[in-house]
């Protein structure tokens, strides 16, 4: 494991304009997700490798899981932060306290 189970992580790359505006999301909503830009980390490659084979998605990053679950990329993320959820989802695994 890459530490999904920390309460929130992203999984971006650093040129990567959703990933921006998703880990500003998190911040904005209270959380302190753990980061991991694939194009900079040592292992990115092997973690690149492992979302795309999970997921078989060709657009990886941004890759949010919270709890240890999977939510989903930028599009989830943003359906689920309209519909309120996200922060549920947040709340319920410890990432905001609010």
């Amino acid at each position: 494991g890459f530490g999904i189970e920390e309460a929130a992580v992203i999984f971006t790359k650093s040129s990567c304009c959703m990933c921006h505006s998703i880990k500003t999301l998190f911040y904005e909503l209270g959380a302190s997700p753990a980061i991991y830009e694939l194009d900079k980390d040592p292992q990115g490659r092997d973690m690149e490798q492992a979302l795309f084979g999970a997921f078989g998605s060709t657009q990886v990053v941004p890759a949010v899981f919270v709890g240890g679950r999977y939510v989903g990329s930028a599009k989830d993320v943003i359906s689920f932060h309209v519909n309120g959820s996200l922060k549920q989802m947040l709340k319920d695994s410890k990432a905001i306290w609010l």
